[in-house]
């Protein structure tokens, strides 16, 4: 035998509505947890499937004292789908007007634009310079090292290199010296140490050969 085919969650929604219109009634929540069964409603999807029906207006919901009651009657879902039909009457008349106002923008939009020789040849036009306009942009990247205002930042680049250059050479020297003045019994080890990191007795602060002026570039 086939296994019977479970309720889906409209019809689940439409079993428990009967319960409310049948009866036109009030309910507790636990009292149609146990109502549902009797009309395929498992009792354990009772409270969601209810809470469905609230949130789309379909069921009412108040709390009296420290009870909670739901209720439903046919009159109400009735107003509730007079209006829902009315707003979506509502958004298909909005809808309809937007459509005109689109059809009326594209026809405007044509005019002008209707196939002919001239718009081929200004067309033709545009594209020409386009690719004029890409070719004058390539050819200007190739002089862009001669540009006077990316010299000027790499100009700059190059001093702030050699001031921190020269910042951190200062740090070594200082660093030596504390190392010399607190582990005088360590400098053969030190000076060791100094070598092997690439500190040699040449290490020095760097100096800077004079930047070319920007006409001196040109």
């Amino acid at each position: 035998m086939s296994k019977k085919r479970g309720l889906s969650l409209e019809e689940k929604r439409e079993k428990m509505l009967q319960i409310f219109y049948e009866s036109q009634d009030f309910y507790l929540l636990k009292e149609l947890e146990k109502m549902g069964p009797k009309k395929g409603v498992i009792s354990q999807s009772v409270k969601d499937v209810v809470q469905s029906l609230v949130d789309d207006d379909l069921v009412s919901k108040d709390k009296i004292g420290t009870s909670v009651y739901f209720w439903s009657l046919p009159s109400c879902a009735g107003n509730q789908l007079r209006n829902v039909h009315q707003k979506l009457d509502s958004d298909l008349q909005s809808s309809g007007k937007r459509h005109a106002q689109l059809v009326e923008q594209c026809e405007a939009l044509k005019k002008g634009r209707e196939e002919s020789d001239e718009r081929e040849a200004a067309l033709a036009d545009l594209k020409a310079i386009e690719l004029k306009h890409k070719e004058l942009k390539n050819e200007l990247e190739k002089y862009r090292d001669n540009d006077p205002a990316a010299f000027e930042a790499m100009k700059e680049a190059i001093e702030v290199a050699h001031t921190s250059a020269n910042r951190w050479t200062d740090n070594i020297f200082t660093l030596k010296q504390w190392c010399s003045n607190n582990f005088p019994q360590a400098k053969e080890q030190l000076e060791n140490m100094y070598k092997e990191i690439g500190i040699t007795d040449d290490f020095d602060y760097l100096e800077m050969a004079p930047l070319p002026s920007k006409a001196e570039a040109e």
